[in-house]
C-alpha cells in the first residue's frame, strides 16, 4: 500500500513540479519569499538569496532576473541560480538573446512557453540549440517595467524530468512580481545613491580633504584615504580604536569638547548644524593640521543612531595634491602646450625665473608665454593666475 501511494506521489511530481497532494505553501515560506526579495537590494549580487528561495519552492532547474536584458549593445546584466556555465551565459548574452521569444511580455502576467508559441515551441531554433542542450525543457516568464524605463526579465526553468509548472506554481510568482518590481525600484534608488556618493567622496579625495564621520554614540562610520594616510603618519593626531587622539593635551581637550557639543547639535534637526574649527600642532615641526568638527543633524524621519552624526574634516596645509594634466589645463583655459607647463609651474609656487630654468627656455620667452596667458585669462598679475587656477575646476580632475 504504501509503495503505491510512492509511486502515485513520483507520478504527481513529474506532472506538476510538486506533490499534488502537497498544501497551499505556508504563509511562513511566503513570508520568507518576501522577506528575501525586500532584502535583495542589499546583497551581492541583488536578489541571490530571493532567487535561490524560489529556486527551491518551484523545484526549478534555474530562476535567473536579468535587470538588464542584453542587446546587441550590451551584454546585459543577469543574476542566476541554478547550475550552469560562463559559457552558457556568454552564448545568451551574445547570441541568443536575439532569438528568445519572451520579449515584451504583458506586465503581471506570467506565461509559459507553451501559452505564449504554442505546441511549436519545441521545434524552435531557441529551444533546440540553446534549452535542450542545458536540459531544459519547460519555462515560464514573467516581466517587469518601472515608471523610469526600467525592463526586467524573470525567467524559470524546468527538466522535463520535474514536469511543467502548475497553475499553483504561476499564481505564487504573479504574487510574488509586485514586490519584486517595488524591490526593484529600491535598488535602483540605492544605486542612484551610491554613483552620488562615490562621485563626492571621490572629489574630496581628490582635494585631498581628510573626513571621517561619527555615529551618535561616538563610533566610527567612515574614513576617508586622505583622513587614514594623515592618521597613519601619528603626528600630533592618531586613531586609537574609536577615539581621535591629539598630542597636545590642551589640544586633546579642546577636540572632545568640540565633539561633544557637536553630537548635542546633532539633535536640533532645524539649524545648520554645529562647526568649530581648531589647529594641532605636529611633532616633526611641520605646518600644523587644520581640523574643521561638523554636526550633522537629523532629518525629519530619522531613526538610526548608526547614521553619521559629526563629521571631522582634517587638511593637512603640506600635503601634495596631484598635478592636472597640461592637456586639461590646455583645454580649459585655450593655452599652448608650453603655456599650460608655464601656468602649472606657477602654480607650484615656482617664479617666473625657477619656471623658465625648468623649461629650459629664456626668461624673455618664459615672460612672452606669460603675457599671452594674461591675455587668454583675462588676469593681469601672476598671484591672480594662480589664483584662477587653484580655484578653477581643475583641482576636480
Amino acid at each position: 500500500m504504501s509503495g503505491t501511494r510512492t509511486a502515485a506521489a513520483k507520478r504527481a511530481v513529474l506532472k506538476t513540479g510538486r506533490p499534488r497532494a502537497a498544501e497551499p505553501l505556508k504563509l511562513e515560506t511566503i513570508d520568507q519569499l518576501l522577506g528575501a526579495i525586500y532584502e535583495g537590494p542589499t546583497e551581492s549580487p541583488p536578489w541571490q538569496t530571493a532567487m535561490l528561495r524560489i529556486r527551491e519552492v518551484l523545484a526549478a532547474a534555474h530562476v535567473t532576473l536579468m535587470l538588464r536584458p542584453p542587446s546587441s549593445d550590451s551584454t546585459g546584466v543577469m543574476i542566476n541560480t541554478g547550475p550552469t556555465t560562463a559559457q552558457n551565459v556568454e552564448s545568451y548574452e551574445t547570441h541568443f538573446f536575439a532569438a528568445d521569444p519572451f520579449v515584451r511580455l504583458a506586465e503581471g502576467d506570467v506565461f509559459s512557453a507553451e501559452e505564449l508559441i504554442g505546441p511549436q515551441w519545441l521545434q524552435s531554433q531557441y529551444y533546440h540549440d540553446f534549452l535542450e542542450p542545458i536540459g531544459v525543457r519547460h519555462l515560464l516568464g514573467a516581466d517587469i517595467y518601472t515608471k523610469d524605463g526600467i525592463e526586467c526579465r524573470f525567467r524559470i526553468t524546468r527538466s522535463a524530468d520535474a514536469g511543467p509548472f502548475s497553475t499553483d506554481d504561476k499564481s505564487l510568482i504573479k504574487l510574488l512580481l509586485p514586490h519584486l518590481k517595488r524591490s526593484i525600484q529600491l535598488h535602483a534608488r540605492l544605486d542612484f545613491l551610491e554613483c552620488e556618493r562615490s562621485l563626492f567622496a571621490g572629489t574630496v579625495n581628490r582635494m585631498l580633504l581628510g573626513m571621517l564621520s561619527f555615529d551618535a554614540n561616538g563610533n566610527i562610520v567612515e574614513t576617508n584615504q586622505e583622513a587614514r594616510r594623515i592618521l597613519a603618519e601619528k603626528d600630533g593626531i592618531w586613531l586609537s580604536g574609536n577615539n581621535l587622539c591629539i598630542e597636545s593635551s590642551q589640544e586633546s581637550r579642546d577636540l572632545q569638547r568640540m565633539l561633544r557639543g557637536a553630537l548635542a547639535g546633532t539633535n536640533d534637526s532645524e539649524g545648520p548644524g554645529v562647526v568649530e574649527a581648531m589647529a594641532v600642532t605636529r611633532p616633526s615641526g611641520r605646518a600644523k593640521l587644520g581640523i574643521l568638527v561638523r554636526a550633522i543633524p537629523l532629518g525629519r524621519w530619522s531613526e538610526s543612531k548608526q547614521r553619521p552624526a559629526v563629521a571631522v574634516f582634517l587638511r593637512d596645509p603640506e600635503a601634495n595634491a596631484a598635478q592636472p594634466s597640461q592637456e586639461l589645463v590646455r583645454r580649459l583655459f585655450g593655452l599652448t602646450r608650453m603655456e599650460a607647463q608655464l601656468a602649472l609651474l606657477l602654480t607650484e609656487g615656482l617664479t617666473l625665473d625657477e619656471a623658465a630654468e625648468k623649461m629650459n627656455v629664456r626668461r624673455n620667452t618664459a615672460r612672452t608665454h606669460l603675457r599671452s596667458i594674461f591675455c587668454k585669462t583675462g588676469v593681469t598679475r601672476q598671484t591672480m593666475l594662480v589664483r584662477l587656477l587653484l580655484n578653477s575646476v581643475l583641482s576636480l580632475g
